[in-house]
């Protein structure tokens, strides 16, 4: 990669992907009453990197690595994210993601690939990166990161945590997430897991919520 002026954009919370009107299920635990304060959010942002290393990454680094199998792995993400909520927060964010590096970094899915039906985030976001020719450990590390820097957003407009304090959090789960990324890249999509099926139940029931900021 000769510059990293591209990754920076591709990451940047300017970049139109939609990632911000998702919790990724923080929402929903919050109002069942799972997560309070800044020891709550940080033990809750543990566990999802925990689950981030297994049930994303794989996708991420696969697809990056072999950009030409995306339909394939479009279509093995959907039949893995059984739960509706999730499922429609990948294909929400990654249709965005397809049309915002095509408009702004001219950055195309491999010639000849057929439309996608699903276009999920995960294994897109590997293949566009793979274009953009984003190093692989770069290209991982940029997956954690807007995952986390949006989870740490959602706290704070959910008032779990002031902004400062959200920037200590993420501050303090650094080496973690640096841990989930070797982790990730480490697993292959025989190593997909769902290490934390509360995340999965509470993230579920978002549509179910009397008052709510996210779509999950």
């Amino acid at each position: 990669m000769e510059s990293p002026w591209r990754l920076w954009q591709f990451l940047d919370s300017a970049f139109p992907t939609g990632g911000f009107a998702h919790s990724g299920g923080l929402e929903a635990a919050r109002q069942h009453g799972e997560i309070s304060g800044r020891t709550g959010l940080e033990g809750w942002i543990l566990t999802s990197l925990r689950q981030l290393a297994h049930a994303s990454l794989p996708w991420v680094c696969t697809a990056h690595r072999e950009p030409h199998r995306i339909h394939e792995l479009d279509d093995l993400s959907d039949a893995f994210l059984t739960n509706h909520v999730a499922n429609r927060a990948s294909r929400l964010q990654g249709s965005a993601l397809v049309l915002a590096a095509d408009r702004a970094l001219g950055a195309r899915l491999p010639a000849g690939t057929q439309p996608l039906p699903c276009q999920h985030l995960a294994p897109l976001f590997g293949a566009l990166a793979r274009h953009l020719e984003f190093p692989l450990a770069d290209t991982a590390q940029g997956f954690v990161f807007i995952q986390l820097r949006g989870w740490i957003a959602a706290a704070v407009r959910l008032n779990i945590v002031g902004p400062l304090a959200g920037q200590a959090v993420q501050a303090s789960v650094a080496h973690h997430a640096s841990e989930a990324t070797e982790l990730g890249l480490s697993l292959s999509l025989d190593d997909l897991a769902q290490t934390a099926p509360l995340l999965d139940l509470w993230q579920g029931t978002q549509d179910r919520l009397y008052s709510r900021l996210f779509q999950t």
